[in-house]
This record gives C-alpha cells, sequence and structure tokens, in this order.
C-alpha cells in the first residue's frame, strides 16, 4: 500500500506543477504577441508605468508558475496566480483601452473555471468586470462612465460569462467520464486479478491431482497439461511437444488404435468418451492401463468450444483385480477336489442298506455337497474372464417346495440366534425352472436376512402368484437395514458394506451378484427394499411359463426336484 501511495504522488506531483505551468505559459505568450504588436505600432507604449507593470506582472507570475513546486503548496496559493494575471490585464487595459487586451482576460477565466471549481468560474467573470468597470469610472477623474462606451463593456462579462460557464461544464462532464472511466477500470482490474487468481488456483488444483487432464480450445490447440498427465507418459519417451505416446493399445493391449480413433484425437474433433481403457507401451515392453473419458465444451450458443480428456493409470488397480481372481479361482479348485471325494464317497454309501435315520443323514448331506460344488463352480465362474458364467437346466419343479427346503436347511442355524420364521400355508407354483439354481438363490437370501439380523429377530416369508404369472417371493428381515450408499452397490461382484467388512459375520461378496444373474436367466428380477434401522426386504419374480433349456453345455450339477 505504502508503494502504491508513494508512487501515485510520484505521478499526481508533476501532473499539478505542469498543469499551472502550462496554463500560466499560454497568457504570457498571448502577452508576449500583444506586447509585440504594442511596440510595432508605438514604441512609447512601454514606457507607460500601468502598461509595463501589467507585462512585467504576467512575466513575474510566469516564472513563478515554473519555479514554484506547487503540489507542495495549498490550493489557494496557485488561485493567486489568475488573480494577479486578471489585474495584470486590467493594467494594461486601463493604459490601453484601444489595444484590444480585454480578451487577454479568457485565458484566467479558462484557467479558473476548469480548475477551481464554480467559484473560480464566477470570480473570473466578476472579477474583470469589476476592475474594467471600476478603471472607466475612474478614467480621467471624472468619475463617471461615457454612455457609448457601456455596450461594449458589457461584451467582456457577457463573453467571459459564456466562456467559464462553457468551461466549466465541460470540465464537469469531463470529470464525471474521467471519474466512470476510472471505475470501469478498477472494475476490469479487480476482474482480471480475479480471473488471474482463479486461474492460479486451476493450474494449483489440476497440479494436485494424480490424474491426467488435458485441455484444448475450440480449435483443437492444446492449451493445458497438468503434472500429472506430464508424469504418466514420461516413461513412455513421450517429449514436451506430445500428450500421449504416438502409439496407443486396445483393450488386448496388442492391437494399436488407428491414427483418427485414437481417444485424444476423437476428443479434439468433439466427441464424448466414458471410461473407455487404453494401453500405453509396446506389448514387449511394460505398459499402463490407462482409463480415459472426455466431454466437449460447449458456449452459451450452443457451439463446440473445446474440451477436457481427462487419463487415469488403473494399472495398480487392474493388478489387485487379476490378482483376487487367482486366488479366487486357486481356493476353488482347492475345494473342488475334496467336495468331489465327499460326493462320491456318500454316494457310494447310499447305495448300502442303511439304517433310515442314517439314510436320511447321508442325503442331506449329498445334497449339500452337491450345493457346494455348484458355489465352487460359481466362484470359479465369477472369476473367470469368460463371458458364460452360468450354466441352467431347466425342468418342471415347485418353487413352494424349494423355499420350504431352504427355511428348514437354514433353520439350525437361525435357532443360534433365537430368530423364528413365520411363513403362511405357502401355495404351490409348479413351473419350469432351474431348481438347483433358484435353492441357490433362496439360500443365500435366507442366509443374508438370517446374518444381518439382531437376535430374537424375526423373518417373515410370503410366496404367492401376481399378474402375468409371475411368482413372487418376500423375504423381509428385522435386521439393522442398509443406508442408500450402501444399496447402489449391492449387487457389485465382491462388494461388502463397511459396516460389516470387519465384523464377525463373513462372506466373498458374491452372494447377490449370482443370485441375481440366476434370476435374470429366468427371465425375473431380485432386488431389496431397505432403510437404516427398518430391515430389509429381499424380493424375487420369476416368470411362470414353460421354459426351454439355455444355449451351452449342460451344468454338472444335480437339479433338486
Amino acid at each position: 500500500m505504502v508503494a502504491v501511495s508513494g508512487g501515485s504522488e510520484a505521478i499526481v506531483r508533476p501532473a499539478v506543477e505542469r498543469s499551472v505551468f502550462l496554463s500560466q505559459l499560454l497568457l504570457a505568450g498571448a502577452m508576449l504577441v500583444l506586447a509585440t504588436i504594442s511596440f510595432v505600432i508605438d514604441p512609447t507604449s512601454l514606457a507607460s508605468p500601468l502598461f509595463f507593470t501589467g507585462v512585467v506582472v504576467v512575466f513575474t507570475v510566469t516564472g513563478l508558475a515554473a519555479a514554484v513546486p506547487w503540489s507542495r503548496v495549498d490550493k489557494l496559493w496557485i488561485v493567486s496566480l489568475p488573480v494577479l494575471d486578471i489585474i495584470a490585464i486590467a493594467l494594461i487595459r486601463q493604459e490601453q483601452p484601444q489595444l484590444g487586451a480585454s480578451f487577454l482576460f479568457v485565458f484566467p477565466a479558462i484557467w479558473m473555471s476548469m480548475h477551481f471549481g464554480f467559484w473560480g468560474a464566477a470570480t473570473s467573470v466578476v472579477l474583470p468586470a469589476i476592475l474594467t468597470w471600476g478603471g472607466e469610472f475612474l478614467r480621467d477623474g471624472t468619475h463617471t462612465i461615457d454612455p457609448a462606451i457601456l455596450p461594449r463593456l458589457g461584451v467582456v462579462p457577457i463573453v467571459l460569462c459564456f466562456v467559464a460557464t462553457t468551461v466549466y461544464s465541460t470540465t464537469r462532464r469531463a470529470a464525471a467520464q474521467r471519474s466512470l472511466l476510472q471505475q470501469q477500470a478498477d472494475l476490469f482490474e479487480r476482474a482480471l486479478q480475479s480471473s488471474r487468481r482463479q486461474k492460479q488456483t486451476l493450474d494449483g488444483l489440476f497440479d494436485a491431482v494424480d490424474f491426467g487432464v488435458v485441455g484444448f480450445d475450440g480449435s483443437s490447440r492444446i492449451n493445458l497439461v497438468n503434472r500429472a498427465q506430464r508424469e504418466m507418459v514420461a516413461p513412455f519417451g513421450v517429449g514436451d511437444g506430445s500428450v500421449v505416446p504416438s502409439v496407443v493399445y486396445r483393450e488386448d493391449r496388442t492391437t494399436p488404435y488407428e491414427e483418427n480413433d485414437r481417444p485424444l484425437e476423437r476428443a479434439l474433433r468433439g466427441e464424448m468418451i466414458d471410461r473407455e481403457t487404453v494401453w500405453f507401451g509396446d506389448p514387449d515392453e511394460t505398459q499402463a492401463a490407462i482409463l480415459t473419458s472426455a466431454r466437449p465444451v460447449i458456449d452459451e450458443h450452443g457451439h463446440y468450444d473445446g474440451g477436457v480428456i481427462v487419463f487415469r493409470d488403473i494399472t495398480a488397480e487392474l493388478k489387485a483385480v487379476k490378482a483376487r481372481d487367482d486366488l479366487v479361482a486357486s481356493v476353488s479348485h482347492e475345494l473342488r477336489t475334496p467336495l468331489t471325494s465327499i460326493v462320491g464317497y456318500t454316494e457310494l454309501a447310499l447305495d448300502e442298506d442303511l439304517p433310515a435315520s442314517t439314510r436320511s443323514m447321508l442325503e442331506i448331506t449329498a445334497r449339500n455337497a452337491d450345493r457346494m460344488l455348484g458355489i465352487v463352480a460359481d466362484l470359479l465362474a465369477a472369476a473367470s474372464d469368460s463371458p458364460q458364467t452360468l450354466l441352467m437346466v431347466f425342468a418342471p419343479c415347485d418353487l413352494a417346495r424349494i423355499v420350504r427346503d431352504g427355511i428348514e436347511s437354514i433353520t439350525p442355524v437361525a435357532s443360534i440366534n433365537h430368530i423364528t420364521f413365520t411363513e403362511p400355508e405357502l401355495e404351490p407354483l409348479e413351473f419350469d425352472a432351474d431348481a438347483f439354481r433358484l435353492r441357490q438363490v433362496i439360500d443365500n437370501i435366507l442366509s443374508n436376512a438370517v446374518k444381518y439380523n439382531v437376535a430374537y429377530g424375526r423373518i417373515d416369508v410370503t410366496l404367492r402368484a401376481v399378474a402375468d404369472g409371475v411368482a413372487e417371493l418376500r423375504v423381509h428381515d428385522t435386521g439393522r437395514g442398509m443406508s442408500d450408499a450402501e444399496q447402489a452397490h449391492l449387487f457389485d461382484r465382491f462388494y461388502r458394506a463397511d459396516s460389516v467388512r470387519n465384523s464377525a459375520v463373513h462372506g466373498s461378496g458374491l452372494g447377490l451378484s449370482i443370485s441375481r444373474d440366476i434370476v435374470h436367466r429366468h427371465g425375473g428380477d431380485l432386488r431389496l427394499e431397505s432403510s437404516r434401522n427398518n430391515g430389509t426386504t429381499a424380493i424375487m419374480t420369476v416368470p411362470m411359463r414353460e421354459r426351454r433349456p439355455a444355449a451351452g453345455p449342460t451344468s454338472p450339477a444335480k437339479a433338486t426336484p
């Protein structure tokens, strides 16, 4: 602030002094011309005391205007200069009225009207009029004014009044315009400073994020490349003149993009790109998986005005997913071998002549072992990149019986926490479906209702046929419920809510995802309705119509009637 103030004073001081000197210099020049003309006409005119005194006063005032630092003195001292000029002009006119010195009154009138406001303008008119009329009144000692010169005497104040009024009003308008221009300049300067601050903030923001950002204008000229983008492409030999490697590969990591089909080229053409994965680096060298998204910028007239493209390195994420899938596949393979032995030896035992109670227990063991084999197969399918994830076998089955078997199987687990089931008499609903897969869905729904319930809780199960031949199963528990954020990811593979991830409730996060796929393969739908502390309701709907086996190999798992 001190530096600015000092700079302003340094600018104002020469301006004031220059204005005073130039205003006086105009009068001095006119006086020099007038004195020269007077001397040419009458060489004895300079010998007149009043004439000589007036000329000397004007040039003396001019010297003072040049020598005195007027910016350091009060403004009242400055106004004394045009007042002295008016007195000097009055002396010259008094001595040489025929010389026409009255027109010189215009110069101090302009000066005073311009720089000293209304009172300066009024003084520049009244003072010359008083001196002029007083001089004529005192001329020749008669103390009278010749009526013949009254019109001529009246012209001087009228002209001065016109000049003063014009200069004063013009100065006021000019001052108002300067003030307005200064305000606009200040607004523009503040807007420019704000724009600079915003640009600096955005530059800092873009350089702080850990994903690459490239911006470009409507002419496809790149005008923004952030720090993360430069660091991302540096290992691939990209120079300062480029923002991506010269060769970019598709998701298979070996097929290069055509030049016009690269994400950056498409973004420069104004195309929208949504989460497209590309690979940087040659196949025989280190590669990086880059998730790319681009959005065009549209101006207020609806015209294309550039855009932005974002690059995010997801190599570590893909490696983590691959490691997870490898682990699931490895564990599933390890489980399959002992389960196959359990199934085989259980079937051999069932071929023997056994007591009824022993046969019943072995049959339960066989059914659950078959189910475990099916779940292991699903885990392998979930960990596989193959699109054929589920194998279906359709046959006539009774959904009510499947539900009852599921409740009967989960009841011992529910009884540990004193959780009870309430279900009305389930109406038989027979139609073509994969009974084994539907049992898998129902077991998952009932298992979740038990695991996420509260002690001494309740599970309500209803099954009915609704309009258009659709079977609807509803399972409502009295558990803690779920938030909206948790419900948004319920059907994502391997997803588990933060609130249960570190609890004693275990799970893989695959159950609901696989269950929904099974229901979809039946032409139905699976959804959950929940709110915090109000429990959860799982709703499964399946069309009850004749189905044909799905294309593909037959499932090795047994179908439960």
